[in-house]
């Protein structure tokens, strides 16, 4: 069976996988102060950084309109599925989008493929590890309802963790309340965050990042089950060293088959903030 994994740029791969033609990436566009950043593979992680620490107002992101999707359905060819990934409906547009494509796509003939719409309910690695678990599954020729039987299990048990330096753009943006906000930003406080059936929740709270990030990782160490089987995914934003870290502490409690560390593209830049980690399984 011949066919395609279609990410929006939540998603955050490595060079690898962004070399991979199975794999077809529709970026979302982001905009600090009045400029448009396009979140593909001309995306500069340390000038976008930079843009944000220095402007005044809160940068924000758009989804991709149902138009790109098409195109990037339209670019999948003569295949006879068409996998959609989408960042978590409850916290961005682009799983509508990509519905409302699959929709003009049958509509408009644009070709036979069968177009299967995945919410991830979750973003960064956390839709990295379902097209990558796409992708393994696809290669074991399973039944196609089999493999979407799997890949419904394995977001079920997905955990996703992270903390930020900075909760800011979250709460400019309405992806979490004002009254949380300002408990983080009083004394120092950093806050454990976690994706709860697609939404933003807080987790737990620790003065400084350190601590928050102990809190972390004891919180996603404590959830993940059956982690032998399952790929350890961190997007980091610019500190690498901090994601060798939590690897290593975390890879002290349990194992796991591999481990996925990538720096994050775009909207994982403009969420997470310069020192952000998410961690997920």
């Amino acid at each position: 069976m011949k066919y395609k994994i279609v990410c929006d740029s939540g998603c955050d791969f490595n060079e690898e996988e962004r070399k991979d033609p199975l794999f077809i990436r529709v970026p979302l566009t982001l905009t600090v102060e009045e400029e448009d950043i396009v979140d593909d593979d001309t995306f500069d992680q340390a000038s976008f950084l930079e843009k944000v620490s220095a402007s005044s107002s809160c940068p924000k992101s758009a989804c991709p309109s149902p138009g790109a999707y098409l195109e990037a359905y339209q670019q999948a060819g003569d295949v006879d599925v068409i996998f959609v990934v989408t960042l978590s409906k409850k916290v961005s547009g682009s799983y509508n989008s990509a519905c409302a494509a699959k929709d003009m796509y049958v509509e408009e003939k644009c070709g036979n493929a069968k177009i299967i719409v995945i919410d991830s309910r979750s973003a960064a690695t956390g839709e990295t590890l379902i097209a990558l678990a796409l992708r393994k599954l696809m290669s074991e020729k399973l039944h196609l309802r089999e493999v979407m039987q799997l890949i419904t299990d394995y977001r079920r048990e997905m955990v996703t963790m992270f903390t930020l330096e900075s909760v800011d753009t979250f709460r400019k943006n309405g992806r979490m309340n004002g009254v949380t906000f300002l408990v983080a930003n009083a004394l120092n406080i950093k806050l454990v965050l976690y994706a709860y059936h697609g939404e933003i929740a807080k987790y737990t709270q620790a003065v400084g990042m350190k601590k928050a990030i102990d809190k972390m990782i004891a919180g996603f160490v404590e959830q993940v089950k059956n982690s032998e089987n399952k790929i350890l995914g961190i997007t980091h934003i610019n500190c690498l060293e901090r994601a060798e870290m939590v690897r290593d502490k975390i890879l002290e409690k349990l194992t796991f088959s591999d481990v996925y560390i990538v720096n994050g593209a775009g909207v994982s830049s403009l969420y997470a903030n310069d020192g952000g980690i998410i961690i997920t399984a």
